[in-house]
């Protein structure tokens, strides 16, 4: 069974994380990083506001915990309309996705999350409802059964993926914008951690600020999760304020190291460089020999090595490069160069 579930700096959504909802922002002018996003967001809604109509159906796509969740609720607060929250796997049957187009009034949001996870059925009833604000029912079965299209008010429907190739295109089509979020960079990640720090009342200075950014992996939620632990640490340990040693001393303990790499992260690497000669390996091979899930070390895992340049895809398989060997302290070896038996 996958640990990753309780991995710290899995930027997936927990339970825990429930106090993360009170350190969003609310506005547009509260939010931090995603620059061009906000910019075509601020555009988007002064628009509908000067036609006085809806917005326009927005996907926003891109790894966990980087925001797709806040966007949609920052959006309904600028336009001042009630938003509807659900997932792609809690939308079961056509019916559940009727009751609740029924329930929308002029103007609402309906935000789905993980909308790749809809069910083909499901999908086949919002396409008439993003595209002609209309719900098609069929009552009765066989020769009998007539087919009653309901008019619904004007909504706006937000989705969120982190797998955009696995949205069907009739429903990527039917968004008028389509917007990618990408990891943070390091001074962001500064002014969200101070922010947050500042919320939860918790002293700082801005080295311990710098110490805990540095280290998650370019995305809020984990700066979040990594700040309440630290917090935990400073004030058992310490005298209750964030310094650079406290935020050190907490990471270190927790296993995050400077560059946000965690113990599966590095057992991926060495997996790759210690069985397999640096690669090329497959996929499928490396979950098997760690014990995780392939769709976790796709999802979660291999994102953030790829941009720190750790990894390459290669058509035979994955690759660690030179930097993933530097930051282990391993002598580099070039599997790509070495002979293979066929």
């Amino acid at each position: 069974m996958s640990e990753s579930p309780s991995r710290l700096i899995n930027p997936d959504a927990r339970p825990d994380d429930r106090l993360d909802q009170a350190l969003r922002p609310k506005h547009l002018s509260d939010v931090i990083g995603q620059d061009q996003v906000k910019e075509n967001l601020s555009i988007l809604i002064a628009a509908a506001r000067k036609r006085q109509e809806p917005l326009d159906h927005v996907l926003f796509y891109g790894p966990p915990g980087l925001g797709k969740t806040t966007f949609s609720h920052v959006l309904a607060n600028e336009m001042g309309v009630a938003i509807k929250v659900t997932a792609g796997p809690a939308v079961e049957r056509a019916g559940d996705l009727a009751a609740i187009l029924t329930n929308l009034h002029a103007g609402d949001i309906l935000f789905i999350d993980e909308i790749h996870r809809l069910g083909r059925a499901v999908e086949e009833v919002l396409y008439p409802a993003m595209e002609d604000y209309a719900l098609d029912i069929v009552i009765g079965k066989g020769p009998s059964a007539r087919s009653i299209r309901l008019k619904l008010p004007r909504f706006t429907v937000i989705g969120a993926t982190t797998r955009l190739a696995l949205v069907s295109s009739p429903l990527r089509g039917r968004f008028g914008a389509v917007y990618r979020l990408d990891y943070y960079d390091l001074p962001a990640m500064s002014t969200i951690v101070s922010r947050a720090a500042g919320l939860l009342k918790v002293k700082t200075d801005p080295t311990g600020i710098a110490e805990v950014a540095r280290r998650a992996r370019g995305t809020p939620r984990v700066a979040l999760r990594l700040l309440r632990r630290v917090r935990d640490y400073a004030q058992v340990r310490s005298d209750g304020t964030i310094t650079s040693d406290v935020a050190h001393e907490a990471l270190n303990l927790l296993n995050v190291d400077p560059l946000g790499l965690d113990e599966v992260d590095r057992r991926v690497l060495l997996t790759i460089i210690e069985k397999y000669n640096g690669g090329p390996v497959g996929l499928n091979t490396i979950a098997a020999s760690i014990g995780e899930e392939p769709d976790t070390i796709m999802d979660v895992v291999e994102p953030y090595l790829l941009q720190l340049g750790f990894l390459d895809r290669t058509s035979q398989g994955r690759v660690a490069t030179r930097r993933a060997f530097e930051h282990l302290d391993l002598p580099f070896v070039d599997g790509t160069q070495q002979p293979r038996l066929i």
